[in-house]
């Protein structure tokens, strides 16, 4: 299992590499671009829903620990893999200009900079609603 999530990680690194991920709640984990993917949800999408893509991804695609933090490189908006869908794009590293980004206390998709760690990302995972 290690060695399926290391070459995932080294295939979402890499330029031109080609993969989707579906996250546990059923939003849609495609690549932008390098460093870079973005979150399209299927039904409800609220911003719970788009942290959970993010966070399951970075924890079992990406293969980052619990305290990486997860930053909202482009709020919500079209998608560029799905044309006609919305989506999040988020990166492990904050977008140029809000490296100092302090996120408010209430969960939005809404601001760029704004970030979770990616346990925390993942936790909205497991919220009964989605089931």
């Amino acid at each position: 299992m290690r060695l399926v999530l290391a070459a995932l990680a080294i295939m979402a690194i890499t330029p031109g590499a080609s993969w989707a991920w579906r996250a546990i709640n059923g939003t849609e984990v495609n690549p932008v671009r390098k460093g870079v993917y973005e979150v399209i949800p299927h039904g409800h999408s609220g911003p719970q829903q788009f942290w959970c893509g993010a966070g399951d991804c970075a924890r079992q695609v990406l293969g980052v620990g619990p305290t990486q933090r997860i930053y909202i490189w482009r709020a919500i908006g079209p998608s560029e893999t799905q044309p006609g869908a919305k989506s999040v794009q988020f990166a492990l590293q904050p977008p140029p200009g809000k490296e100092d980004y302090q996120p408010g206390y209430s969960l939005s998709v809404k601001n760029e900079g704004d970030n979770l760690d990616a346990a925390m990302a993942q936790r909205y995972c497991y919220n009964d609603s989605f089931f």
